[in-house]
């Protein structure tokens, strides 16, 4: 069965778990880098969905339909 990919908000309820979990100082050394391992890895996911919505942001339709940058907008 495919796995079902996480929203942005999931994936940050994790890694919020994740640094709960890891700033108590009460995981065995063993989990704490498998914790730290994956929680790297969210903070990657959730750094590249964040630059690909600003990415997104950045641009609005012109009134031709063309994307035209957000900065290029505000000049006209």
């Amino acid at each position: 069965m495919a796995e079902k990919k996480l929203t942005f908000e999931e994936n940050l309820a994790q890694l919020e778990v994740i640094v709960n979990e890891l700033e108590t100082g009460d995981v065995p050394l063993e989990k704490a880098m498998t914790a730290f391992q994956e929680g790297v890895k969210l903070s990657q996911t959730l750094e590249e969905t964040l630059s690909q919505a600003e990415k997104t942001m950045a641009k609005v339709m012109a009134d031709n339909g063309e994307e035209v940058p957000l900065d290029a907008e505000e000049q006209q």
